[in-house]
């Protein structure tokens, strides 16, 4: 044990994994795409940064069990929103399988096509540049095309929950 850490090098079991990075506080984006047909298509994840200035590229990772993850796998383009402190139920429709995500109207369109989410705090027009497989995950690397900004606080996911920033 060094400075109260305990240190496991084999056999990390899925449960503390997960607390420990639970311990880790993010902020939290809806990422849309479109399907062959038109449809909208979105998930909420809190794992979500920045790769590079030049080109200007993001990464995102995607659960392989997502009802979202075909959709993903064929599209050319996505639409980022990192969401702000209270969008809430957003984060949380986009996180809940087979809820109907696109009902409420709260949505504006990209230059690409893809939805974003009204009111975000940001958002970003993108062209899905790489694929990757990692473990039950795939990470989508994307260059950003367009950026528009919002106002507010960012949402946080900080202990299983979403949080925010004392005012």
């Amino acid at each position: 044990m060094t400075g109260g850490i305990t240190e496991t090098v084999r056999g990390v079991d899925a449960d503390s994994f997960r607390a420990a990075l639970a311990r880790f506080a993010s902020g939290v984006v809806v990422v849309t795409a479109r399907d062959a047909l038109g449809a909208p298509h979105g998930f909420t994840a809190s794992s979500f940064c920045s790769v590079s200035l030049r080109p200007p590229l993001v990464l995102v990772c995607l659960a392989e069990t997502a009802a979202s993850y075909d959709t993903f796998t064929r599209a050319a383009d996505c639409g980022i929103s990192i969401l702000a402190h209270d969008q809430t139920a957003v984060a949380r429709r986009f996180a809940t399988r087979g809820a109907d995500k696109f009902t409420d109207g709260a949505f504006e369109t990209l230059p690409n096509g893809t939805p974003a989410v009204r009111g975000a705090l940001a958002t970003l027009a993108c062209r899905i540049r790489q694929r990757h497989t990692a473990g039950d995950h795939m990470i989508l690397v994307a260059e950003v095309t367009h950026t528009g900004e919002g106002e507010g606080r960012p949402m946080l996911y900080f202990g299983g929950a979403f949080r925010e920033l004392a005012p």
